[in-house]
């Protein structure tokens, strides 16, 4: 079950089933409520049609048993008086609640339903009687209230019981004094109205759920159908060590197609990666295997003829391997992403320091502050410097300014150059241009790539172009301290 649940698939189409359930739930509840409101209120305008219906005919003094409104037709009536006594009833009245009486047999207080002795009494005082309903408002005689009160109850009548809704007008009569008449609409159709809205949402809303739910899987499950070959694919290249596969790209410009393009080129970028370290150790194997075996020829020579021992020659092998072991640490400290120090350091003073006792090399600089490591950038310019002098015919020239926000460090030779089309490979690992060079001459082929790599982790460019003498123009330019 976790296994299941914790897949994208089951969680997008339980989520969206049940933000569409919440949908629903709420939906149905306004519609009900609002079914509901709209039909109690149907049946209270309906109840209060009957209530002043039947007080219009007391107003005009129409006897209990002449009222249309007491027939049972429209709904249960009950008129009682300023005492709370039932004084009519509609005929076959039973039972009756949520009104304010719950009798059912009219008591007047006179059996002829005249109120003759009240009558009297008031023609006495010389003028009309004026009363005040409940709420307050003022009435003359055969004047009925505006304002009708509801409430909910129910009613048998000949034996059939219904809920109603109940409304209470207030009339002042000219001979029975006030009066109040209730009048009751049945809520027969609203309870019906609102069970079959009940019922349809029972039965329709789990089927609509289910609908959701199953095309929230297909769909999720075709969405998702690339990423699945995206995984398989790299699950396959992980146990095959192969990185020239690639994953399939989906023929859409969706998430997923821009995610197999990076995963593509994730791929191509760790493959030329891994090439570009296996190179590298093959050749460093091969660079190192030439000093070494030099190295171990003269030894046994000398252990086997001491007078024929080439000391100057072990010597020179040894410093050879020596600086190439310097050379590939370096070079892997930078490829780990070792940052260079955040020390002060003058071009200037560091391009003198690296020139003195080097013969035909100048230097025309002005002070340049950068931020770095003194000692990476120092093998830099001696870098430049080793190939300036192995190419130049006479002379090499250092020169530093400023530039801008930038530090322009440039070493020229006046050799023959580097032509525009090796300008950029000369800084590969291991590459020499001059095949036919030995190594003893030309180096192992690392000091330009050296210089490039700690170039750019000081946030610089090395560039190689022409010189104005007609040799090779190496450029380093760096962020002036402050600028970085």
């Amino acid at each position: 079950m976790s296994r299941l649940f914790g897949s994208v698939r089951a969680r997008a189409t339980l989520g969206a089933t049940l933000v569409v359930a919440v949908a629903l739930v709420a939906a149905g509840t306004a519609v009900v409520l609002s079914l509901r409101s709209n039909l109690t209120g149907e049946a209270g305008t309906q109840a209060e049609r009957s209530a002043r219906a039947v007080a219009a005919e007391l107003a005009v003094r129409t006897p209990y048993d002449k009222l249309s409104g007491l027939d049972g037709d429209d709904g249960p009536v009950q008129i009682v008086d300023e005492d709370g006594r039932l004084v009519a009833a509609s005929d076959d009245l039973e039972r009756i609640s949520g009104t304010a009486t719950a009798d059912v047999t009219p008591r007047p207080s006179d059996p002829d339903g005249d109120d003759d002795d009240d009558d009297s009494d008031g023609d006495s005082d010389g003028d009309d009687s004026r009363g005040s309903d409940d709420s307050g408002e003022s009435l003359e005689p055969g004047e009925i209230a505006r304002e009708t009160t509801f409430s909910n109850g129910s009613a048998t009548i000949d034996g059939d019981a219904e809920d109603y809704r109940f409304a209470a007008v207030t009339v002042e009569t000219h001979d029975r004094g006030r009066l109040t008449v209730h009048a009751g609409a049945p809520l027969a159709a609203e309870h019906s109205a609102v069970r079959t809205a009940l019922t349809v949402m029972l039965i329709g809303f789990p089927l609509l759920l289910a609908v959701v739910a199953g095309v929230t899987w297909l769909v999720t499950g075709r969405a998702l159908r690339p990423v699945e070959g995206i995984r398989r694919e790299m699950a396959a290249i992980t146990a095959s060590e192969d990185l020239a596969r690639r994953v399939p790209e989906p023929a859409t410009h969706d998430e997923i197609a821009r995610l197999a393009r990076t995963t593509n080129e994730t791929l191509a970028a760790l493959e030329a990666s891994v090439e570009r370290q296996r190179s590298f150790v093959a050749d460093a194997s091969h660079e190192l295997r030439s000093p070494i075996a030099s190295l171990r020829t003269q030894l046994e020579v000398a252990a086997a003829h001491p007078e024929l021992l080439d000391l100057e020659g072990a010597v020179e092998d040894t410093v050879r391997l020596q600086h190439l072991a310097a050379d590939l640490l370096l070079l892997a400290r930078l490829d780990a992403g070792e940052r260079p120090a955040g020390a002060r350091v003058d071009l200037a003073a560091l391009a003198r320091e690296e020139a003195a006792g080097r013969p035909g090399v100048t230097v025309d600089a002005e002070p340049a502050e950068v931020s770095g490591s003194r000692g990476q950038l120092g093998r830099v310019l001696a870098n430049l410097l080793d190939n300036g002098r192995r190419h130049a015919r006479e002379r090499v020239t250092v020169t530093v300014r400023r530039e801008g926000g930038s530090a322009v460090l440039a070493v020229a030779d006046d050799g023959e150059g580097v032509a525009e089309a090796d300008r950029e490979r000369i800084f590969e690992r291991f590459v020499r241009l001059d095949a036919a060079r030995s190594r003893d001459d030309g180096g192992a082929g690392l000091g330009l790539a050296i210089a490039r790599d700690v170039a750019v982790r000081h946030g610089g460019t090395l560039t190689a172009g022409a010189a104005p003498a007609g040799g090779a123009l190496f450029e380093l330019r760096l962020p002036l301290a402050g600028r970085e």
